[in-house]
């Protein structure tokens, strides 16, 4: 991007929680910069023209002219040099002006602090000295506890309200995912995994943990919870060391009572409720790196890897070494032992046979439209298959039997023939000018839902009746 390189930077996707950031005050965002930790945290999640320019600024006493700085940028780099400007104004990290460019003094005094270190802040969490008579939990235990948290959120939004019976999360945990959209429990019915719920199981760990991570930051302030400190806390423990106890004495209240919630998504780790120590997991200590949030695994299917992409069944990792198979007679065979990834494909076939590492099944017109019924489209099936298809299915051209593809559709279509509607049905006009009047005001107001010219009758919605109903009065009164 700038004069003295040759590669031109490639498009950066945002972090989900940037946009968020950007929607709060600039009071509550200078707070948050008071923190070194939150700093550096937030200075990860930029992209690289935006680190590039906060680097540039950083140890600059005065502020730099804005032509200056507009003077490195190659012309086919200008936009993306606009646009970091504007999330790094929309942030508040730089100052907003046409003439000169500085950063906001808070973050720039916190992120020096977070870089060369000093200072007694406890930003960065207080670790504890070695507990003689307890053993710490080691790293391989740490893996395993957010590996065994996180699966089973994961395996309860798959299996509940299916006929079996996953172990439950606590209830603050099934409150977020309902509150998330992922489960719904229509009709007083058990909880069941939604469209949006099975779209959160197609990506990879990192987005599934900020997903809720972000829908939990929404919910802080109708609890009463100072967004500042949720957020300084989760920077916190992404900056914190893996396998260290970490003291809860220097936490506020607010942080304190966010480690119950963080035990439940498996983020941290305590010996019991009232222990004085904590320990961040590996979901806590990659939360603003790209380094891989679970632990990796040889497991059957790929559905662990360490190649840092995604770890656990549904991630990056099983896309990559696909587990998948299926033929033009509908059949499936799913080359896995991961029983989340069982429960998944459970949710639109039906299974024929489970071996040691191999599950055979059928796409069929009822488990497709079982699927439907509970929200999954016939897109998001195919897209699901397609992702993790078997190494041996990708030098097929297309990738999935065309016939398959079209037949999903179609029991898709065959299911959305026909759609319900509450209003209202006007009809025994006294005339056929009456009727016309009458339609046309309705239509105006776009709340047609059918006609019938012939019978001098249509369907109008249950919003517009008011309205449709107070000029008829209105016509018959004058009339």
């Amino acid at each position: 991007l700038l004069q003295n390189t040759d590669v031109i930077v490639p498009q950066h996707a945002p972090h989900p929680l940037l946009p968020f950031l950007q929607s709060q005050s600039q009071t509550t965002l200078t707070r948050l910069y008071q923190r070194p930790s939150s700093c550096l945290s937030i200075f990860r999640l930029l992209g690289p023209i935006e680190r590039q320019l906060i680097m540039n600024l950083l140890w600059l006493e005065s502020a730099l002219s804005a032509a200056t700085m507009s003077a490195w940028v190659l012309p086919e780099g200008k936009n993306a040099y606009d646009s970091a400007l504007t999330v790094m104004t929309g942030l508040h990290i730089a100052q907003n002006s046409a003439v000169k460019l500085a950063l906001n003094p808070t973050f720039k005094s916190s992120l020096r602090q977070a870089i060369t270190g000093g200072g007694n802040t406890g930003s960065f969490g207080v670790p504890t000295d070695k507990d003689g008579k307890r053993q710490s939990a080691n790293i391989e235990n740490l893996d395993a506890y957010a590996l065994e948290r996180w699966e089973t959120i994961l395996h309860y939004m798959v299996s509940s309200g299916q006929g079996q019976n996953p172990t439950k999360p606590s209830q603050g945990v099934l409150y977020l995912l309902q509150r998330s959209g992922l489960m719904n429990n229509a009709h007083g019915a058990a909880l069941q995994i939604t469209s949006s719920g099975f779209q959160f199981l197609l990506h990879s760990p990192h987005d599934q943990l900020w997903n809720l991570l972000l829908q939990y930051l929404h919910m802080a302030e109708e609890r009463q919870m100072d967004l500042v400190e949720v957020l300084s806390f989760l920077f916190m423990l992404s900056t914190m060391d893996l396998g260290r106890e970490y003291s809860t004495e220097p936490l506020s209240e607010t942080q304190k009572a966010m480690l119950e919630d963080l035990r439940d998504y498996g983020l941290v780790w305590q010996r019991k409720t009232s222990s004085k120590r904590f320990s961040p997991t590996r979901l806590a200590t990659t939360l603003t790196s790209s380094s891989p949030p679970l632990p990796s695994s040889h497991s059957t299917g790929g559905s662990r890897t360490a190649d840092g992409t995604g770890t656990v069944a549904l991630s990056s990792g099983a896309a990559q070494q696909g587990f998948i198979v299926l033929e033009t007679n509908y059949r499936i065979y799913a080359y896995t032992d991961n029983p989340l990834q069982t429960a998944v494909l459970n949710l639109f076939i039906t299974m024929k046979y489970r071996f040691p590492n191999l599950v055979v099944g059928m796409l069929t017109r009822e488990s497709v439209r079982k699927a439907l019924g509970n929200g999954i489209s016939a897109d998001q099936i195919i897209s699901y298959l397609t992702t993790h298809a078997h190494p041996q299915m990708r030098k097929n051209n297309p990738l999935l039997p065309v016939t398959v593809q079209d037949q999903i559709r179609l029991w898709e279509l065959e299911r959305n023939r026909l759609k319900s509607a509450e209003g209202y049905l006007y009809k025994d006009f006294a005339s056929q000018a009456d009727y016309e009047y009458v339609l046309a005001y309705a239509k105006q107001l776009d709340v047609v839902l059918w006609e019938n010219a012939t019978k001098r009758c249509f369907f109008g919605t249950l919003e517009g009746h008011a309205n449709v109903r107070g000029f008829i009065e209105r016509r018959t009164g004058s009339a």
